[in-house]
C-alpha cells in the first residue's frame, strides 16, 4: 500500500513515543511511504524550530526518511479545492504518489475524508485499519 505522511504524524512519531510512532514504524516496515520535498523541507523547519532538534539531528531524519521513502513531485491542486493552501501541496503528494491513503492529524483535511479518492485518515483510524488487517 502507498501511504503519504502528513508532517505532523512524522513529526508526532519521531519526537514523541505513542500512536504515531507505532504507526511510522508499521509504515515503513510494511508498506511504501511516500513523500515529497514539501513534506521534508515542513519536516525540517517544525523539527529544529517547535521541537529544537539540532542541525544534526534534523539532516539526519530527513536523510533517513529521504533514502527509506518513495519522493515524488506533489501534483497541481487547485486552490479551490482547500482553504488552507499550505496543505494543497500535501494532497498534491497523494495524487502523485497515486497514494492508498494520506494520514493526518489536520482537523481540516480529515473533515474532507477523502480527496480524489484517496481516503484521509487519522492515524487512529489508519491503526486501526491495519491491525484488523485491511
Amino acid at each position: 500500500m502507498n501511504v503519504v505522511l502528513d508532517t505532523n504524524v512524522l513529526l508526532s512519531g519521531i519526537a514523541t513515543h505513542g500512536l504515531c510512532e507505532g504507526v511510522i514504524t508499521l509504515c515503513f516496515r510494511d508498506h511504501t511511504v511516500v513523500l515529497s520535498e514539501h513534506i521534508l523541507s515542513e519536516l525540517a523547519r517544525h523539527y529544529s524550530g517547535k521541537f529544537k532538534a539540532s542541525a544534526e539531528q534534523t539532516a539526519t531524519v530527513v536523510d533517513m526518511l529521504r533514502q527509506n521513502s518513495t519522493l515524488v513531485t506533489p501534483s497541481s491542486v487547485p486552490k479551490k479545492a482547500f482553504d488552507d493552501k499550505d496543505d494543497l501541496p500535501i494532497l498534491g503528494t497523494a495524487i502523485a504518489g497515486q497514494a492508498d491513503c494520506l494520514v493526518t492529524g489536520d482537523k481540516g483535511l480529515l473533515a474532507l475524508r477523502s480527496y480524489q479518492g484517496i481516503p484521509l485518515l487519522s492515524p487512529r483510524d489508519f491503526y486501526d485499519l491495519l491491525k484488523s488487517g485491511g
